[in-house]
């Protein structure tokens, strides 16, 4: 990772250079909590832990901005652990191995962590300076934003005392976002029966591979496939008698699954017929879906035969429930062209002793949308028997007409590059939404470099977006105004 430390600008690289060497996956931050809160203390900043373990960094303002307006730089201090299915690594201890690949920075295998490691490190980077003149400075870093938003939901009044909010978790360079999308988890379990297998039955682990993957909000819009609906799919296809042993797909609500695997049990004279079958519906998905997933792959192996399956009515049940599940797009924006309005991702299945358990995550600009489309799901899975709840609800973030930041940010960037920056709202899930209960008189906006494919082994940030954010941000604090 020498490679990263000798880009510009080297404090930022250095930094991010010294998070990746870190595991800090959702849920397991507190090696980098700790890394953190060390690096502050040597600074001689005041560093404090809230209750949910969120971490506050106080800076004073430069010598004559004292009475600038406070500012807060946010970002969140963990990452999604999202890796090829070839890939050794273990998220919790092993550091993330980023390169740089001609234009871009990556990871050998894994996600990299730019989403939100870049941001953090941008963060950090300007409370080491001595040179970056700013106002009264507080970097909020929030937990577990991308397994659950814990950090922002547990965020409480009275801890930060900043008028203005900066939010580095922004994917697009040159662009600006007032806005985002609100969600809702909705999880599911569906009973399942069990019977004895005929131990005259073989057994094979059907796979399907190769997809891309994704964001569930940033790249929901770009058509790629979802690993456990093309698989399940694949099982309503099947012209042969088969029985489910087990059937697990993709890892996180919020990462568009790539992988999915099914065991069945079939007969030992059906198997040559299931290859074949196998090879013809691959090639009738990629005959749909070339152009967005090229390298799609159902493979057969075979398995143990394993000592129960599935009851014929359980196995129907999963079957037909997954299949009519709405998945994707819902709606487009009315008021907002191109942005998603209402989408859901079917992140994740898994065979459990007495349930198939599946998860969904609902995104929406509009709160009735997203609660329509909340219940379409849970009157699918209702009618095969499944119980349903919705958990971790998260309010949209509403654009403000009246931004004073949003308008110093347009300016700023427009003096600097020589043309306006585009006025966004995101169909991904913000932490700003959160934070309005505990600070409703924040102004808020959110920003950063080019992040490609963030929540899979893909994801990348572009090297040259990098220091122009950079600089941006620098810029921005320095043109803070006065306070009232």
């Amino acid at each position: 990772m020498t490679q990263l430390s000798q880009l510009s600008p080297q404090p930022l690289w250095q930094i991010f250079e010294k998070i990746c060497s870190i595991p800090h996956p959702s849920k397991h931050e507190q090696k980098i909590s700790a890394w953190i809160q060390q690096f502050a203390t040597e600074l001689g900043l005041d560093v404090k832990e809230d209750k949910v373990g969120n971490l506050i960094i106080k800076k004073p303002a430069t010598i004559g901005m004292e009475n600038r307006k406070g500012v807060i730089l946010q970002a969140h201090m963990d990452m999604v652990p999202q890796k090829n299915n070839d890939k050794e690594h273990d998220f919790i201890n092993d550091p993330i191995e980023a390169y740089v690949d001609g234009d871009w920075v990556t990871a050998n295998g894994t996600t990299l962590g730019a989403d939100n490691g870049i941001g953090l490190s941008a963060s950090l980077a300007v409370l080491a300076s001595k040179d970056i003149q700013h106002g009264p400075l507080e970097v909020l870093v929030t937990i577990d934003e991308e397994a659950g938003m814990t950090g922002a939901f547990g965020l409480e009044a009275g801890w930060l005392e900043g008028d203005i909010l900066l939010n580095t978790d922004s994917e697009d360079e040159g662009e600006v976002y007032m806005g985002c999308a609100g969600g809702i988890d909705v999880n599911i379990e569906l009973p399942i029966e069990w019977e004895a297998t005929d131990t005259t039955k073989s057994a094979v682990n059907v796979s399907l591979n190769g997809l891309k993957g994704g964001h569930s909000g940033v790249d929901i819009h770009l058509g790629r496939a979802n690993a456990n609906k093309l698989l399940v799919r694949t099982l309503s296809l099947l012209d042969i008698d088969f029985a489910i042993a087990n059937l697990q797909g993709g890892s996180l609500r919020n990462a568009i699954p790539r992988e999915a695997e099914v065991t069945l049990v079939i007969d030992g004279q059906d198997k040559d017929t299931l290859v074949n079958a196998l090879k013809d519906i691959n090639s009738l998905f990629l005959a749909e879906l070339s152009k967005v997933e090229p390298n799609i792959l159902l493979s057969l192996t075979d398995a143990p035969l394993p000592e129960k399956q599935l009851a014929k009515v359980s196995q129907s049940a999963v079957i037909n429930s997954i299949s009519g599940c709405v998945n994707g797009v819902i709606r487009m924006s009315d008021t907002i062209d191109g942005i998603v309005e209402t989408s859901t991702n079917l992140g994740v299945v898994l065979t459990n002793e007495n349930a198939v358990s599946v998860k969904c995550l609902v995104r929406s600009l509009i709160d009735s949308a997203r609660t329509n489309t909340q219940n379409m799901i849970a009157s699918t899975f209702s009618l095969a028997g499944a119980s349903v709840t919705f958990t971790g609800a998260y309010p949209g973030w509403e654009p403000k007409d009246d931004s004073e930041i949003k308008d110093i940010l347009r300016e700023t960037y427009q003096g600097m590059f020589g043309t306006l920056p585009k006025i966004m709202v995101i169909h991904a899930g913000l932490e700003c939404g959160l934070f309005k209960d505990a600070y409703p008189h924040w102004d808020m906006v959110s920003f950063g470099p080019t992040i490609r494919f963030p929540h899979s082994p893909d994801e990348k940030v572009k090297i040259d977006t990098v220091e122009p954010f950079f600089n941006l941000l620098v810029e921005v604090l320095g043109n803070i105004p006065n306070k009232n």
